[in-house]
């Protein structure tokens, strides 16, 4: 027991996250330094309520589970320090050809800030991500009558949508309301819509539908565009996954992990159907909101 308890207060002091190891009788065994902060004192020994909030909270029978977390931890690291190596990379080359004689500046800058934007998108992302998962961005306040937010966001996309010859539709009944904050459906149509722009290809329409049947409010986002690989469904919310490097080069990878945890958070659940030639319909479905 000792040697457990000497891991774990080893383990957490490296951890930038809010995280504690409890003992049975949920006595503080180890603190990270942000979970300190939290608590307010890191005494091992202290009884800890179960009005903890904003913090990872893990039993010292347990360990395992911890080493699982640092493993996700160390390999979530590692795919944002790659992710951002490329548009890091690009940046460099374009900077470097700006040097060269007869070069179109104008264009390489403009290169170059895009480069910018999509570092600045991932950093984005990461971010909200880790807010989302920490409990720290509140997802579920109440309901909101979604159609006429999602009407305003798609309007908003509609100049992107006609530049990739992408046409956008909204449906569905006015009077549905879902349980999230309007923040958070603003968040998951804008992720949904943008993905649905990117990867539908040129002529392809993208619809987003919010209908109610009893107690089960659905969003659903679709298109009839290229689609894409059966075998990749399953994985299209991990974060990070690529289902075609050459087409989704552009995104941050983390838009659809971002849109399962909202959605997940809020007591729905999120799924994916579709094939090659048969567009993408990705369906978030809310129980018990009639």
């Amino acid at each position: 027991m000792v040697n457990d308890e000497a891991r774990a207060r080893s383990l957490v002091a490296s951890l930038r996250e809010p995280v504690v190891v409890l003992d049975r009788e949920r006595r503080l065994v180890a603190a990270s330094p942000a979970a300190a902060v939290i608590l307010g004192d890191r005494a091992p020994g202290r009884r800890v309520g179960e009005e903890v909030r904003d913090v990872l909270v893990l039993y010292l029978g347990a360990l395992p589970e911890l080493f699982a977390y640092q493993e996700l931890r160390a390999g979530f690291t590692a795919a944002v320090s790659h992710e951002l190596r490329t548009p890091l990379a690009r940046l460099l080359a374009l900077i470097e050809s700006a040097t060269l004689p007869g070069a179109d500046v104008e264009e390489l800058v403009e290169g170059a800030r895009r480069e910018v934007q999509q570092a600045r998108d991932l950093i984005d992302d990461v971010l909200f991500l880790g807010e989302l998962e920490t409990g720290r961005e509140v997802v579920s306040l109440g309901r909101t009558r979604a159609l006429p937010l999602i009407g305003e966001i798609v309007a908003g996309y509609e100049d992107r949508a006609a530049d990739r010859e992408v046409r956008l539709a909204v449906a569905g009944g006015d009077a549905v309301e879902l349980p999230l904050r309007p923040r958070m459906i603003r968040v998951v149509v804008e992720n949904l819509v943008a993905n649905a722009i990117r990867y539908a290809g040129p002529g392809a329409t993208c619809t987003v539908t919010i209908s109610q049947d009893g107690a089960l409010a659905m969003l659903v986002v679709s298109d009839d565009g290229v689609g894409v690989q059966e075998r990749d469904l399953p994985r299209l919310f991990e974060r990070f996954y690529r289902a075609d490097q050459a087409r989704s080069s552009r995104g941050t990878g983390l838009g659809l992990a971002i849109v399962k945890h909202i959605v997940s958070s809020a007591g729905g659940s999120v799924d994916a159907r579709g094939g090659p030639g048969r567009g993408l319909e990705i369906a978030c479905r809310f129980e018990g909101s009639g």
